[in-house]
């Protein structure tokens, strides 16, 4: 009876090889989740989003920015409803966790520019500049993609560099022009790397 306390206490608390051991275990579970892409973005969530996006530009078309405006910000609700329940169905699928180093950081480098579109977008609605509005969603809206991309699949932050290099262009167009630009990009652009998406990343 003598013998059962030392061999609990060994059995309880592990050697400092095993502790040295289970260290570098769990740094290789945590360098293998950060080198992990988060590879949940939706193509079919895409594709719906410029499909709806289309859809919106048809309604704005020619309207006045008091009219497209609005129609717009809507757009951009249910744009985000869609890619994020396209999304959690995806890792569901293939039972990808939505808690994982890559997801945190993409989430974490999407948010920025999107927060700042949003108060910029005040900003200029209250000074009447309607005419920026449209080159700054789309210049903003890719540098979110091209941050976010980062930690995901190759084709994402090149998406974001066409949506950046199409709102750079519209700041300086027309403001006859923004119907179109906005069409192209959060319609076509969206349509377009949503079906590579499709093809090449399984959905």
């Amino acid at each position: 009876m003598a013998s059962v306390g030392p061999w609990r206490s060994r059995a309880t608390h592990p050697t400092p090889l095993e502790a040295h051991a289970l260290d570098n275990l769990r740094f290789i579970r945590e360098t293998m989740e950060r080198a992990t892409a988060f590879t949940a973005i939706s193509g079919w969530g895409l594709l719906a989003v410029g499909l709806t996006a289309l859809g919106a530009a048809a309604l704005a078309f020619r309207a006045r920015p008091e009219r497209w405006l609005p129609i717009w910000l809507a757009e951009a609700v249910v744009s985000f409803a869609i890619a994020s329940l396209a999304t959690l169905r995806k890792a569901h699928t293939a039972r990808m966790p939505l808690v994982s180093m890559p997801a945190r950081r993409f989430v974490l480098s999407f948010s920025p520019p999107m927060a700042v579109g949003a108060l910029l977008t005040l900003a200029l609605y209250r000074a009447g500049q309607f005419q920026a509005i449209p080159g700054m969603w789309l210049l903003l809206y890719g540098t979110a993609i091209v941050t976010g991309g980062a930690f995901s699949i190759r084709v994402v932050p090149v998406m974001g560099l066409c949506f950046m290099l199409l709102g750079g262009v519209t700041l300086f167009l027309p403001s006859a022009w923004a119907g179109l630009t906005l069409a192209g990009g959060f319609g076509g652009l969206h349509i377009v790397f949503g079906f590579l998406i499709v093809r090449r990343y399984g959905g």
